[in-house]
């Protein structure tokens, strides 16, 4: 497979990966999965991190044709709109599941008689298998639901972005008790990614340093057959779904699962300002 250039960018604020990824020859690059910093206590948003992309972009006189999500994040912000302002030439895009999900939680957050349930805050919607370009990169998307329903995974050249549904080996999967998840559904999925050949590099959307080890983002789908603690070869559905149904039952909520839907259900547009010109993001009380 074409060999991907990818630049690492670790948001510390949410444990988040975000990546450039270019043709080495073209100079064609996407962005996948950018957070718009956000300080719940004051309600203050920033775009340090999503500028240090910018300026990786400048510097290696990259020309954006993408900015990927894998999924509606419920743990972080987008910066996909901030972006887009800045590269107006990219294409913004999700996987055509992000319908359900705004679907499921535009009457809970209220997001408004306006608020369109069809993706069309997005520039495209990807299908399982769709092809796309990345100057002469292949990109193929790969549906793998579970973790959310609008989940993808992108194989872009050697390289593979399974947003949150492969953690490192030792860190797991993810979470699979938010609406529209479903253990047996991430298992398979995962079965899927577990096909690709053993060599694909796989760059995942969080990590969180289990027992200590330094952060890291890049890991093979060899390593994880071999080493996965939740998904290796020779644990089947049953296994899985057992342990991932009873760890879920102690987790919590993420800590900015409500603002950041209500913005990432919007494909990163911040809510429409209020009469006095302030935006509001909305807590629903006693829902969650």
């Amino acid at each position: 497979a074409m060999k991907a250039q990818v630049q690492p960018f670790f948001h510390a604020g949410s444990n988040t990966f975000s990546y450039v990824v270019s043709d080495p020859n073209s100079g064609q690059a996407a962005i996948i999965d950018p957070v718009l910093d956000f300080d719940a206590a004051s309600a203050r948003t920033g775009t340090t991190s999503a500028q240090a992309i910018v300026d990786h972009i400048s510097a290696q006189a990259l020309q954006v044709q993408w900015i990927l999500e894998t999924h509606a994040h419920a743990d972080h912000l987008s910066a996909a709109q901030w972006l887009k302002q800045r590269f107006p030439a990219a294409r913004l895009a999700i996987g055509e599941g992000i319908r359900t999900v705004q679907a499921t939680f535009a009457a809970v957050l209220d997001l408004g008689s306006g608020f369109r349930t069809d993706g069309s805050q997005f520039d495209h919607l990807f299908t399982d298998r769709e092809e796309f370009k990345i100057g002469a990169l292949p990109g193929r998307v790969i549906s793998v639901p579970g973790h959310t329903s609008d989940s993808n995974a992108f194989l872009i050249g050697d390289a593979l972005f399974p947003g949150d549904s492969l953690f490192m080996p030792d860190g797991g999967t993810a979470r699979c008790d938010f609406p529209g998840g479903d253990a047996a559904t991430l298992f398979r999925s995962i079965r899927r990614l577990f096909q690709l050949p053993e060599a694909t590099r796989v760059f995942v959307c969080h990590d969180y340093g289990p027992n200590g080890r330094e952060i890291a983002c890049e890991t093979s789908i060899g390593e994880q057959r071999a080493g996965n603690i939740h998904v290796h070869d020779g644990i089947d559905e049953a296994t899985f779904v057992s342990l991932r149904t009873t760890r879920d039952a102690t987790l919590n909520l993420p800590a900015l699962i409500l603002p950041s839907l209500q913005v990432n259900l919007r494909a990163g547009a911040l809510p429409e300002p209020a009469g006095n010109g302030v935006r509001y993001l909305k807590l629903p009380l006693d829902r969650f």
